[in-house]
């Protein structure tokens, strides 16, 4: 008799085994979509699970990366930057000195600031992709103080300005040379 009852718990142990290896259905969270108070209809922000078939791959949407990375082939500007009636101030590598040419574009943008006072504008610090995130980030923010200070001795109030740094997170030529390099290092102004 003995005998007999190791082998039953045996068989149920491997039974249990396998039924948590095979796992249930995957269900997803789902917010319902019932109106208030219609039967089944759970009250507003509730959560219930419901059980999920998994689509095709055939008909799967590209992920967002995926989209990204096949923009990027085809050439195209991989950020969504907001457009803005200035032109960018370019920097040479590695410096956040603001080039002569960046002074020109500034004295632009100074003179449409002085007759609209109202407006507040942000300095956006962009860098190529060479060099960490880290120190992208710190001569992104380099690169807009610059501009901003310059902007400051045109006689611009500090407080109409601001900036921010995106590294080399947001280039704007995906490319991989040094025409899209010199592209991506640059002050982007953006009107607030």
């Amino acid at each position: 008799m003995k005998g007999t009852f190791s082998w039953k718990w045996a068989v149920l142990v491997l039974s249990v085994a396998a039924l948590v290896a095979v796992g249930c259905a995957k269900k997803q969270t789902l917010k319902s979509e019932g109106a208030p108070g219609a039967p089944g209809a759970a009250s507003p922000g509730a959560v219930s699970e419901v059980p999920m078939k998994e689509a095709p791959p055939a008909t799967v949407a590209p992920t967002p990366a995926e989209q990204l990375a096949s923009a990027a082939e085809a050439g195209v500007a991989v950020t969504e930057e907001k457009p803005s009636r200035f032109d960018d101030v370019r920097f040479d590598f590695d410096k956040s000195v603001v080039r002569e040419d960046g002074r020109k574009t500034s004295q632009v943008v100074a003179d449409y600031l002085k007759k609209n006072p109202k407006v507040k504008l942000l300095i956006e610090g962009h860098c190529d992709e060479r060099g960490t995130s880290e120190y992208n980030i710190a001569l992104g923010e380099r690169r807009a103080t610059a501009v901003m200070n310059y902007l400051v001795s045109l006689g611009i109030p500090k407080g109409a300005l601001s900036t921010v740094s995106f590294g080399k997170e947001k280039p704007l030529d995906p490319g991989h040379d040094e025409e899209a390099w010199a592209k991506n290092r640059r002050a982007h102004f953006v009107l607030k």
